[in-house]
């Protein structure tokens, strides 16, 4: 999928105007995880009954992390199916029950002409290559996003097909965010509430939340955003209002095992109140 690092190969696009930002790493927020230091091995405890239920990825890198090798972007897309299925690896034996990519975004269709049709392509042949392999994992998988403009007719057989196979999986539900924006979907969702019929004095968030693209989806525990970027770039934004953040230097490419446990272990040493005061 585009800009940010998408699934399993599942390339990302960068979200339109994300670029490295001097500025940003000044003064980082008490929310700001970085990475110091080498990061313990996936094996190391974590609490089991503190493992989020729902994580979500802004994979994002993959450009910066070939350009710095003298590659090709594109290569660094490649280099990211690697770091999502390690991602998935993990997220499966640790008993995480979502896990959501943001692959390709509303605002990446501006990238180069050949990027976009490499992106396309790449995420369809991941389908491909990848679809058995979840499913006998037990895997779920799940597309969120515009489906229905602008994305080529073959690749919305492959994610037809990819979720018809894998619908009765429970394990892990993988969802990908292709041809997706936090705006566009709200958006959406009040288009269908007022096709529907819906009466302004009817209008809550619990229907709004039953016409979002997937309306299962719980909101997710743990966001985590790679590459040194502090900025959730129009991703999840009616879901994320009580997630916790969790940004690192690391790029998409050499993102993995170790490097979730970190963001869990960090995700488990804090204190969820939800808008709530500290009880004590």
């Amino acid at each position: 999928m585009g800009g940010q690092t998408s699934p399993g190969g599942v390339s990302s696009a960068t979200p339109a105007g994300d670029r490295p930002a001097a500025a940003s790493r000044c003064t980082r927020p008490r929310w700001v995880a970085a990475r110091f230091g080498a990061v313990a091995d996936a094996s190391d405890a974590l609490d089991p009954t503190r493992i989020p239920r729902h994580i979500a990825c802004v994979m994002d890198g993959n450009g910066r992390w070939a350009q710095a090798r003298g590659l090709p972007r594109t290569e660094g897309h490649r280099a990211g199916e690697h770091a999502l299925f390690e991602v998935v690896d993990e997220a499966l034996e640790l008993g995480v029950e979502w896990l959501t990519v943001y692959a390709f975004s509303t605002e990446n269709w501006r990238r180069p002409r050949d990027e976009v049709r490499f992106l396309i392509d790449f995420n369809e042949d991941i389908l491909l290559r990848r679809r058995d392999e979840l499913n006998e994992r037990g895997v779920r998988i799940r597309f969120v996003g515009r489906r229905n403009w602008r994305v080529p007719r073959r690749l919305i057989r492959r994610m037809d097909e990819a979720t018809e196979l894998t619908r009765r999986n429970r394990r892990l539900t993988f969802t990908i965010a292709f041809n997706y924006g936090g705006r566009a979907e709200i958006v959406d969702a009040v288009r269908s509430l007022i096709a529907a019929g819906t009466p302004a004095d009817k209008v809550d968030e619990r229907r709004i939340a039953r016409h979002l693209y997937d309306p299962e989806m719980p909101d997710p525990d743990l966001v985590i955003r790679t590459s040194g970027e502090y900025r959730i770039s129009n991703f999840l934004l009616w879901q994320l209002a009580y997630s916790e953040l969790y940004f690192t230097e690391v790029l998409w490419p050499d993102f993995g095992r170790r490097e979730l446990v970190a963001a869990i272990r960090d995700y488990q040493q804090r204190e969820r109140r939800f808008g709530a005061v500290d009880g004590g």
